[in-house]
């Protein structure tokens, strides 16, 4: 009897122990919904290896045109620092260790460089030092710079001639905040914002509640983007001010005195008037919002003497939350020193209440004050559209600009500066999207002051442009004379290099600096001549010589409503001709008024093809044909462009798709799409509304329009003007039409406006529960674009993994 039971006993552990192996096998075969926690993963070595190259360093050149300043940078931080301590207040992040930005670019080395004989000589700085923000005296004789440390940071100055660097002063830096350092017209002294001395500790968190938090409205209309990193309660409030709150002072960097200016504030912003006898400055002031970031917050800007007593206050602005979409705030706006004067104000004010709905006859006015600021303001011109800037020219006039919402329009009228009764003389007027007519950018070359004004030489100033054409980008240098109208090319790049014009060595622009890169040389610097002669100045090597067998081209073909339309055309270094391959498409939707603008081909082939970042051309690696930046143009009224976004976003990728076949390097059968931000609604979109593709790749984007409802991109009308468009431009909406594998990418610090994280989680939770494939990534402390270097590497895994198992390996038995 004891066997039998015994033996039953046995034989019921099999059959429970069966039971269980069964259940796992059957659990094993279900698709996982499970957070998948396998850790930081990496991509191929091919990609590994790219990721792994120095980057060149960025280059700066003195006021004197006598040095290049080399600064040497770091590609990618370590998970650790993106993970470091965050404040996310009033729109502004701050590292509390350091009372600076979190994440701050981080430069590693200065070298400087004469332009006369190339020689270099590296400044001498600490070991492992972390810098920024390296800034030329206006002599150029000085460079300054700070040094983050592990507690704070610090004011270094490097001496150009002895190419060695010291620390100036004991204080520390406030970085948190508006501009931290800027030299005085003397190039003797600094104007800092230090750290308030003997502020004490950050505000405590209070555990227990006081109350609740409280907001109201009037009744007034307030519309406002959706912005993140705001403040959320009176702790942030006091946050801000213990962070951002600063005290200025003028330190000489000869015998490192510090003279206090003022008493401490919240600055905005401070700007030295050109004869450095007076400051203007913006205080950020209370009562502070929960629904609109800093740089909306009552502000007062004044005019201070350099020792921090008040001369003259030019306007107190309440909070800037009821400013209409694409408008301005009433009141004086865009205050500056006019560079050319000793210590004369300009600034515009709106003659439509700021809202760019109201019909009116002339939309803004200029007006100036010059020192004692004891008389009333000047009129110096009036404006039929938005005023969108000023540059200054050295002799007596500026050239003024204003733009037309409605048109998309921009023009450029000469003012004359020392007359201002005169009517201003319009020089040139175009669509801002109409690339082939852009005249170029007038060059800019600094006073003895710091400050930069337009290049003359007797009535001629010099412009130089991208010069877009049907075949690509030829930049150019071009002499214009203000007083006949005249244009006289002086340089044009040829049709096998992409060579633009940095800076002139010249007044009359006989020898210049330019930028000379081709597909297969990287990019560097020469001095050039209007005869041709040429010598180069720099020699940076080929950082991923891996990369030199991809072929590019450009491509361009119609839509099926005729609108032109082109894309930069990849192809890996082992592609032979007549093979179709799987490929990717990859774009960014962008809006235009007419269709011969959106045709307009913009970029080059010629640019030295480097990769980095979460970027996709990785995928070139992995055997991938890329249509990159193939052009999504939705045409039409501004105010109702988007009511036919869905259809012109499909018709354009199924033109790109249909090239692309035509031209035998992409397999119909095994088509990707890939996006950023509002190339990711896209992704989603196309998903959603078509047939095109296999899967898709969307990172960090929004996908449920209600909760952008004040407009988003380009979109004018609010959720309640057009409802319908909203819903129907939402994937959100049509999840359950999303019925091709999708990857969504975000980082879990999104702080861009509108696509907060919830975007992505709420697409996720709607396509899975409709059945629909998707795999939802998140990236911890990751903002809109992803730094750390486990992060792009992730991402890129992820991106390789996905495309190879629902493109590149379509139809293969998984």
């Amino acid at each position: 009897m004891l066997l039998q039971i015994l033996s039953l006993r046995i034989v019921s552990l099999r059959t429970v122990c069966c039971v269980l192996l069964l259940v796992v096998s059957l659990m094993s075969a279900i698709p996982s919904t499970a957070q998948d926690s396998a850790g930081y993963q990496r991509p191929p070595k091919a990609i590994t290896d790219i990721l792994d190259a120095p980057p060149t360093p960025f280059v700066s050149l003195s006021p004197t045109r006598e040095h290049l300043l080399l600064v040497d940078r770091e590609s990618y931080p370590g998970i650790a620092d993106v993970a470091a301590p965050m404040l996310r207040l009033a729109g502004e992040r701050i590292d509390p260790r350091t009372n600076g930005p979190h994440l701050p670019a981080r430069y590693t080395g200065l070298t400087l460089q004469s332009i006369a004989d190339n020689t270099r000589t590296k400044i001498e700085l600490p070991n492992n030092a972390k810098i920024n923000s390296p800034n030329w005296s206006p002599d150029g004789k000085q460079i300054a710079f700070t040094v983050t440390t592990a507690t704070g940071i610090e004011l270094w100055v490097a001496e150009a001639a002895a190419a060695k660097a010291r620390r100036v002063g004991s204080f520390l830096v406030n970085v948190a905040y508006s501009d931290p350092v800027q030299w005085m017209p003397d190039s003797r002294t600094l104007l800092v914002q230090t750290i308030v001395a003997n502020r004490g500790s950050p505000p405590a968190e209070v555990q227990t509640p006081s109350g609740p938090t409280i907001q109201e409205s009037s009744g007034r209309a307030g519309p406002v983007r959706t912005y993140q990193d705001l403040l959320k309660d009176k702790h942030d409030e006091a946050l801000f001010e213990y962070y951002c709150s600063s005290q200025m002072a003028l330190v000489d960097v000869a015998t490192n005195k510090v003279t206090p200016v003022g008493k401490p504030d919240l600055f905005a912003s401070v700007e030295v008037s050109p004869d450095g006898k007076h400051l203007l400055v913006v205080r950020t002031q209370r009562p502070f919002s929960y629904i609109v970031p800093a740089f909306r917050f009552p502000k007062t800007a004044e005019v201070w003497d350099t020792s921090g007593n008040a001369e003259y206050t030019l306007t107190t602005q309440p909070l800037a939350d009821r400013v209409p979409i694409d408008g301005v705030a009433t009141g004086p706006r865009g205050e500056s020193w006019i560079p050319t004067q000793p210590a004369t104000l300009v600034w515009a004010e709106a003659l439509d209440e700021g809202d760019p709905r109201k019909k009116v006859a002339e939309r803004d006015r200029l007006l100036t004050l010059a020192a004692p600021f004891k008389t009333e303001p000047a009129a110096l011109a009036k404006t039929q559209h938005r005023f969108s800037g000023l540059s200054w020219g050295e002799k007596g006039f500026a050239l003024l600009r204003d733009y037309d919402r409605d048109r998309r329009w921009t023009r450029t009228f000469i003012l004359n500066v020392d007359k201002p009764d005169e009517s201003p003389r319009m020089l040139w007027e175009r669509s801002v999207n109409d690339a082939y007519n852009n005249p170029g950018t007038p060059l800019l070359r600094p006073l003895a002051n710091g400050r930069r004004v337009i290049w003359q030489s007797g009535d001629d100033i010099f412009l130089d442009g991208e010069g877009a054409t049907p075949r690509g980008d030829r930049p150019f240098l071009d002499r214009y004379n203000l007083t006949t109208g005249k244009t006289q090319r002086l340089f044009q790049c040829d049709e096998t290099s992409l060579e633009s014009v940095v800076t002139l060595l010249a007044d009359d622009a006989s020898r210049f600096i330019t930028r000379h890169e081709t597909p297969d040389s990287p990019p560097n610097y020469f001095v050039r001549t209007t005869s041709n002669e040429r010598r180069k100045l720099t020699d940076f090597p080929d950082p991923m010589p891996q990369l030199r067998q991809i072929k590019k081209q450009l491509v361009t073909y119609n839509r099926a409503d005729g609108v032109k339309l082109s894309f930069t055309l990849y192809l890996p270094p082992d592609h032979k001709p007549g093979q179709a391959l799987p490929t990717i498409v990859w774009a960014y939707p962008r809006e235009y008024n007419d269709a011969e603008t959106a045709g307009q081909v913009t970029g080059s082939t010629n640019r030295f093809t480097t990769i980095g970042g979460i970027s996709h051309l990785f995928l070139l690696t992995q055997g991938y044909a890329i249509l990159d930046a193939a052009t999504m143009p939705v045409v039409g009224d501004p105010e109702t462009a988007n009511n036919t976004y869905i259809e012109q976003i499909v018709s354009s990728a199924q033109a790109a798709i249909d090239k692309a076949v035509e031209m035998g390097v992409t397999d119909r059968r095994r088509v990707g799409v890939g996006g950023h931000s509002y190339g990711a609604f896209m992704t989603a979109n196309l998903l959603a509304h078509s047939d095109l593709f296999r899967a898709g790749v969307a990172r960090s984007g929004a996908y449920n329009r209600t909760l952008t409802p004040f407009g988003f991109q380009s979109e004018r009308r609010t959720l309640w003007e057009a409802p319908e468009i909203y819903l129907q431009m939402s994937p959100l909406m049509v999840a359950h039409k999303i019925n091709e594998p999708i990857l969504l990418i975000h980082g879990e610090a999104d702080n861009n406006a509108g696509t907060f994280p919830i975007q992505s989680e709420r697409l996720y939770h709607a396509i899975r529960g409709n059945g629909g494939i998707v795999r939802y990534v998140t990236l911890p402390h990751e903002s809109h674009g992803y730094a750390a270097r486990e992060s792009v590497e992730h991402t890129l895994f992820e991106m390789a993994n996905w495309f190879d198992k629902h493109v590149k390996n379509y139809g293969t038995p998984q």
